[in-house]
């Protein structure tokens, strides 16, 4: 469904960020892309949504595959109406507005609008205490509260692959465990393709499919997430977890990541 075959991205004409990615989302599925801090995770959505347009990066080798059509030399809202929606890290919200205005926002893109009532009804039925907070002005929400309406508004874009990009980021450990099961949800009752970009490994191989764990700007390993889990490079480096299943010290980590068998 979605493919990205060997891409190279670069900033400026001079800042090489992404080199030979290569991934595949299958339709219907949750893949979730891992990494540290850095390691190019974001820029890899922004490839695919044509957002590095807007800050001055491009696609310089490689392409990128919608449903067999090359999109990497797409605008953001050619992409967007092709049925690519991103989430971006950080909850993008108009901070002047209501809760249902920021979700309402997501559909102006579509011409339907008699079922953007209907839509609206549903993002309400996944997350059920955003009825109650619709007329709030959303800057005054809570971090938890804004990712339900940012994912919301994206889902009234009706899209066919939704990028989500670390929705963990800071929140408390109950909300992380319920908007991932949102997701899991969203997945499952909508059949909505979903790549997922996050920190967290642990809660997000348990609704993946599939993942890819990004370092460096490369692709560094992948498998099935059942995989992954039990993979001792994943327990230890990203789960500080010992072979024994003990919980390893930040100096033993910062070793390990020294010698880390992928970089050998």
């Amino acid at each position: 469904m979605l493919k990205l075959n060997n891409i190279d991205v670069i900033y400026l004409n001079s800042i090489l960020v992404l080199k030979g990615v290569s991934l595949t989302v299958d339709e219907g599925k949750i893949v979730s892309l891992l990494g540290a801090n850095g390691a190019g995770k974001s820029t890899t959505l922004k490839a695919i949504s044509g957002l590095i347009k807007v800050e001055e990066g491009e696609v310089s080798a490689g392409n990128i595959e919608f449903e067999g059509q090359r999109i990497d030399n797409e605008w953001p809202e050619n992409i967007v109406k092709s049925g690519i929606v991103q989430v971006i890290e950080g909850r993008m919200i108009f901070e002047h507005l209501t809760a249902e205005e920021n979700i309402v926002i997501g559909a102006h893109l579509r011409q339907d609008k008699a079922e953007v009532k209907r839509d609206l009804e549903r993002v309400y039925s996944y997350f059920p205490k955003l009825p109650d907070l619709r007329h709030r002005i959303i800057g005054y929400l809570s971090g938890g509260e804004q990712q339900m309406v940012v994912i919301g508004r994206a889902l009234m874009a009706r899209p066919r692959v939704m990028m989500l990009d670390e929705p963990s980021l800071g929140l408390a450990p109950r909300l992380v465990e319920e908007i991932f099961g949102i997701i899991d949800r969203i997945n499952k009752d909508e059949g909505t393709t979903i790549l997922l970009v996050e920190q967290n490994v642990e809660i997000a191989l348990s609704v993946a499919a599939y993942g890819y764990v990004m370092e460096n700007g490369k692709i560094v390993m992948d498998g099935p997430a059942e995989k992954l889990k039990e993979n001792e490079d994943i327990k230890e480096f990203y789960l500080g977890l010992s072979q024994l299943g003990e919980k390893k010290s930040y100096r033993s980590v910062k070793h390990y990541r020294r010698r880390k068998r992928w970089l050998g």
